[in-house]
């Protein structure tokens, strides 16, 4: 693989439980594979408990908690989803504010199935375009954003460019286009 991402740090806002391994495990493979730093940021230090849909599957260590980290300190951010893991978020100030800040900042974002309902809760997804699982269609819709059943969607009508996919299934194309998005970060 190339060095096409040195340098770049990513971080991966989850809950400490819920998160579809997954889609954790396969986007950070891709930007490991591509020489980029990520990080797990939670709302807790410790460790994250991942799922393989309902059953537990294998624990991660926190690198950085919500309340300290800084979104200045990274170049990406991606939001896994998993039913849980997004619903948790929603409901920490931290990780919706923390989330919120990378779109301040004009900085990229990357989410995945159930992970557009942090963002809901964050306000960013009036006037977006993105995909997601489809039960966050009225979701999307009553916070202002159009939610489209596509593969994979990058959307630039914003302050930043956010990219999105509807579940593990489209991982393929969206580790694809995460790798675009951060090497032009």
């Amino acid at each position: 693989m190339s060095q096409l991402l040195a340098g770049k740090e990513v971080a991966f806002l989850v809950a400490t439980e819920g998160v579809e391994q997954v889609e954790l495990t396969d986007p950070w493979d891709a930007l490991v594979a591509e020489h980029a730093q990520p990080s797990i940021v939670s709302t807790e230090f410790g460790t994250i408990q991942a799922f393989n849909q309902l059953d537990k599957a294998d624990v991660f260590d926190v690198d950085a908690v919500v309340d300290s980290a800084e979104s200045s300190e990274y170049d990406a951010l991606v939001l896994p989803g998993g039913v849980a893991n997004p619903d948790f978020l929603r409901m920490n100030s931290g990780a919706v504010a923390f989330a919120q800040s990378f779109f301040d900042a004009g900085k990229p974002v990357a989410v995945i199935c159930h992970g557009p309902w942090t963002l809901v809760e964050a306000g960013v997804v009036a006037g977006r375009t993105l995909t997601s699982w489809p039960s966050l269609r009225t979701d999307i819709t009553n916070a202002g954003g159009t939610r489209v059943d596509d593969e994979v969607v990058v959307c630039t009508a914003g302050p930043n460019t956010l990219l999105s996919s509807r579940n593990p299934d489209d991982l393929p194309a969206f580790c694809a286009k995460l790798i675009d998005t951060v090497a032009t970060a």
